[in-house]
């Protein structure tokens, strides 16, 4: 059975950080573009990070307060959140897309994503 279970989110204060994890099954990241996108209420779902099939961080993504990861052997991806703002508060999803030996990542949540998984909620307040 093809999922993504999303795990870590919890109530933070400012400041925080908090590490979300992406636990892949029934296929290999190694072959996905893996991204995480955040949905605030009433709000599209923007993407936050992603990492291609050929463990490419996009360079939009390379600097800033988050960071994404892969561990393959757990066939997982990580995003690493530090200095957490209240307008961090959202659903966060992690997204698959079939794209084998590539560099190439999601824009926005109108590309073909394969797989989404069901959200872990992330609350920044004091």
């Amino acid at each position: 059975q093809v999922q993504l279970v999303e795990s870590g989110g919890d109530l933070v204060q400012p400041g925080g950080s908090l590490r979300l994890s992406c636990v892949a099954s029934g296929f290999t990241v190694e072959d996905y573009a893996v991204a995480w996108f955040r949905q605030a209420p009433g709000m599209e779902r923007d993407i936050v990070s992603c990492i291609s099939s050929a463990s490419i961080i996009p360079y939009a993504f390379q600097k800033g307060r988050f960071t994404i990861s892969r561990d393959t052997a757990k066939n997982t991806v990580y995003l690493q959140m530090n200095s957490l703002k209240p307008e961090d508060t959202g659903v966060y999803y992690c997204s698959a897309v079939f794209v084998p030996w590539s560099n190439w990542c999601p824009s926005t949540s109108r590309d073909s994503i394969d797989y989404w998984g069901t959200g872990t909620q992330v609350t920044v307040s004091s």
